[in-house]
């Protein structure tokens, strides 16, 4: 370990400039909390630091439901232009979300203050641009076209404030903002889904489960750059590449697993969930495959009416127990003969 002293020794030695010592200590400092007592070839996750975090982001919540309150009172009692008040509201919103993200979570370096501010933001932003792009009496008519802007611009909006801060969960938003963007431009002009279902389904009605299938395999390829631009898990890119695999997996692996779970074509089924097990081992990224996992039992337990769907989610639940108890050995025992293939340098070390 090297302490506080080590640095300064190192700064006064010459061999550290200051500025290099206070990037090594806010290094060290971001990967306290929930890495600091991880096991070999675990992944870190990390929500909070500790219980005052979870007491600001309390603050957060009601101080945000108390400035809807006094918005939407002042619009009611003043009876000023709807799209100007409400316009008004989000810039100024903005400004104040802004100034605590610059304390809480640039100075303060803070988790889940971090988070839900960007989720503030986010909602923030879509109001806003909804507000002035988005044309309410024809979404009421059904019609979407002026939406697709709306969201573009807050996704857009949403990213200069992850370039600014650089909020892992941030990115998840951003990316489910793309998504949100292609599956309403894709209902405003094949028409909107009518059942759940054509979301995922490649056989249904309507391009919505290949524009997911696509968005998925780009995030899936940007959360691979930033995996593979810290392959030892040490600095904010690894938590970027976390919640990227959060989104994409859903869209990768649902999408087909469920278009054959529909089609009744279990053997293959079976084998294309393995070849996402196997990707996921490969990348050890746990939260890709219990991401995709979940929603896939999630979807089959409620949207889709299969028979002998009980079977298939215990068999699931069984490789999962299996999976996280031997992850490792399993992980150095596929490493192995696929060195002479895989950059093994920009991936997870095996332990």
């Amino acid at each position: 370990m090297i302490s506080r002293d080590d640095l300064r020794a190192a700064v006064g030695s010459g061999l550290l400039s200051e500025a290099q010592a206070a990037s090594l200590a806010a290094l060290a400092d971001s990967r306290r909390g929930a890495r600091e007592n991880l096991g070999p070839g675990d992944e870190p996750f990390e929500l909070f630091k500790g219980f005052n975090e979870i007491f600001i982001v309390v603050g957060l919540g009601i101080l945000a439901m108390g400035w809807v309150a006094v918005v939407s009172t002042s619009m009611l009692t003043g009876f000023v232009n709807y799209q100007r008040h409400m316009v008004s509201a989000a810039v100024v919103g903005a400004l104040i979300l802004w100034a605590l993200s610059e304390y809480f979570i640039r100075r303060r370096r803070m988790v889940a203050p971090a988070i839900a501010l960007s989720v503030m933001f986010a909602g923030n932003a879509v109001l806003g641009m909804t507000s002035q792009f988005g044309e309410i009496f024809m979404i009421a008519q059904g019609s979407y076209s002026s939406l697709p802007f709306a969201l573009g611009l807050s996704t857009l909006a949403l990213a200069i404030y992850w370039w600014r801060f650089r909020v892992p969960f941030a990115m998840a938003l951003i990316a489910l903002g793309v998504f949100a963007v292609s599956l309403i431009w894709a209902a405003d002009n094949a028409g909107a889904p009518t059942d759940p279902t054509d979301l995922f389904l490649l056989s249904a009605n309507g391009p919505f489960a290949l524009i997911t299938l696509v968005v998925g395999l780009v995030v899936f390829s940007i959360a691979m750059a930033f995996d593979m631009s810290d392959p030892h898990r040490v600095t904010r890119r690894s938590a970027q590449g976390f919640w990227l695999h959060v989104v994409a997996a859903p869209a990768l692996v649902n999408t087909i697993a469920l278009t054959l779970l529909e089609s009744d074509r279990q053997i293959l089924l079976a084998l294309v969930l393995g070849l996402f097990a196997l990707i996921a081992i490969i990348i050890d990224r746990r939260s890709f495959l219990i991401t995709a996992i979940g929603y896939i039992v999630a979807l089959s337990a409620t949207v889709l009416d299969v028979e002998g769907t009980g079977y298939g989610i215990l068999a699931l639940g069984v490789g999962l127990v299996i999976l996280g108890a031997f992850w490792a050995r399993i992980r150095a025992a596929l490493l192995s003969p696929l060195s002479a293939v895989l950059p093994l340098h920009r991936l997870p070390p095996s332990h």
